[in-house]
């Protein structure tokens, strides 16, 4: 594991072993904790090496149970070009930070308006994941076009467009929004606000909280609760009631 991306590093490690049969199709893979202690890695990015071995076909996760293996080689392997959904968001969070700051200096009042139009938007969307997001990006956009930088406007597009085209970023959209994951009203009102300040600290601060947040929801959404934890919640069941 010398180089390449760590997310890659440790799915193609993973895959080898499948391959080569340590883990053999229907046997489920060592918990989350220990992958990321075994391979020195966060869980940010043992759970992009997951999602990048479900999108080669190679395994499954069982919400409750853990990830299993479900072919001894890969079906049609991923984009080696993709960009894993936690990455992706790491560079959104320094970015976009850089980018709310400078805004907060130029950004107009017409501006404002526009931004809290598409707050808006998000509140009515409710549950209607697709209207959400793409006011959601439309609001990201318009603070970057505040910043009156078009290089960061163009790279601004770009980390939206690997999210849109990326395998791995849609099958982690797909399971957040299966979990009720929306975009957080709250927290681009509170971007909005600090923008509205003119404060270039405050709007870093709002944007990269809001990013961080929202990493912490795909994790939350994504999360593979070992079997070990459900018997324990049977075997503590099982106590209880023979205790009464």
């Amino acid at each position: 594991m010398q180089s390449g991306r760590l997310y890659e590093r440790v799915s193609s490690d993973i895959a080898t072993r499948i391959e080569g049969g340590e883990y053999p199709v229907g046997s489920r893979l060592p918990a989350e904790r220990q992958l990321a202690q075994s391979y020195d890695v966060s869980r940010p990015t043992v759970r992009e090496a997951i999602i990048a071995l479900e999108v080669d076909g190679l395994v499954e996760v069982r919400k409750g149970s853990g990830v299993y293996v479900t072919a001894s080689s890969r079906v049609d392997g991923a984009d080696t070009a993709d960009v894993g959904p936690f990455e992706l968001l790491e560079a959104r969070r320094q970015i976009e930070g850089e980018v709310a700051a400078l805004a907060a200096t130029r950004i107009t009042d017409e501006q404002l308006e526009q931004l809290r139009s598409l707050v808006a938007d998000m509140r009515k969307a409710g549950t209607d994941v697709v209207r959400s997001e793409i006011a959601d990006r439309q609001f990201h956009e318009l603070i970057a076009s505040a910043s009156l930088n078009s290089a960061m406007v163009a790279i601004i597009e770009l980390l939206w467009d690997i999210r849109a085209r990326s395998p791995q970023a849609r099958l982690m959209s797909a399971k957040a929004q299966g979990a009720g994951v929306i975009p957080s009203i709250a927290e681009h009102e509170d971007i909005v606000t600090a923008l509205a300040s003119r404060n270039a600290e405050a709007a870093r601060a709002a944007m990269r909280k809001h990013l961080s947040r929202v990493l912490e929801a795909l994790l939350e959404a994504t999360e593979v609760r070992e079997i070990e934890l459900a018997r324990q919640r049977v075997a503590d069941e099982r106590t209880r009631y023979t205790q009464t």
